[in-house]
């Protein structure tokens, strides 16, 4: 790393990155936001979590901020939306009976339908709805997904309690090959617009914040982090992170389990200029 950076702009994936094996916020993180505030560095959560349970897990200080939700499907900064990449209501129901497919195949697999402020779940029972309550504060049970309005639709997420990218992952991805499929997770696919990506959220948000990329770090542990590095001159891959997002990083940092962002962040805040 350079002995001095020019750093306006920190970047970090939430679950395997920022936060522990229990998905708890690292204990330095409110007094790292504080410093780095104070040095006119600004934070973005940039994760596949629904904004309502970012706000939820990281406090609503994150609403002065650029706010990256849904996997890159939407950007916000200062509560404002900057951009949006839908769905259409044909798309949607393509990838819901794609995972009823699936189901009937004897998978042990479940949909989410994401909008900007609400997820939709048709399926109830306690152990699927756990999972989703890990990243979707607010959640609706309906008793069918093709009949929502479907107007408002950022992505399905689909979890699979196997592998994904064993079978649903790949079976998901033949159903609907005109549209992008996102390995979000160990067990999470995510089905979205060829447009979105993480990578093209933060595009946005350095060009609404007059931010460069050389001004910008990134911190990433799995496949959809992967687009971020391409936009940042400090990249870091957790310790342990995907094979594909340590090959692309520039730097490693301690893994998550370990408080790798707020310990190197905290590096990078003491390696700015003299009066920054």
């Amino acid at each position: 790393m350079p002995a001095e950076i020019d750093l306006r702009l920190v970047v970090t994936d939430m679950d395997g990155t920022l936060l522990d094996e229990d998905s708890r916020p690292p204990a330095g993180l409110s007094a790292l936001m504080d410093r780095m505030r104070a040095h006119g560095v600004a934070f973005c959560p940039a994760s596949g979590r629904q904004l309502a349970n970012l706000r939820a897990v990281l406090g609503p200080g994150i609403d002065d901020g650029p706010v990256i939700p849904e996997n890159g499907l939407f950007s916000l900064v200062g509560g404002v939306e900057l951009h949006s990449d839908l769905l259409s209501r044909e798309q949607v129901v393509r990838v819901i009976e794609a995972v009823r497919a699936l189901r009937t195949r004897g998978g042990d697999v479940g949909a989410v339908v994401a909008t900007r402020h609400m997820a939709y779940t048709e399926r109830g029972d306690e152990p699927f709805t756990a999972q989703v309550a890990n990243y979707y504060e607010q959640r609706a049970l309906v008793p069918d997904l093709a009949a929502l309005p479907l107007d408002d639709v950022l992505k399905v997420a689909v979890y699979d309690f196997e592998v994904a990218e064993r079978e649903s992952g790949p079976r998901v991805r033949q159903a609907v090959p005109d549209l992008q499929t996102v390995a979000s997770g160990l067990h999470w696919t995510d089905v979205m617009s060829p447009l979105g990506s993480k990578g093209r959220a933060l595009r946005i948000v350095q060009e609404h914040l007059g931010v460069s990329p050389e001004q910008t770090a990134v911190f990433g542990d799995y496949l959809n982090d992967l687009e971020l590095y391409a936009c940042a001159g400090l990249g870091f891959a957790m310790a342990n992170a995907h094979p594909g997002i340590l090959q692309a990083a520039q730097y490693v940092a301690p893994a998550n389990t370990q408080d790798g962002v707020v310990r190197t962040v905290s590096l990078l805040l003491d390696r700015l200029p003299a009066g920054r």
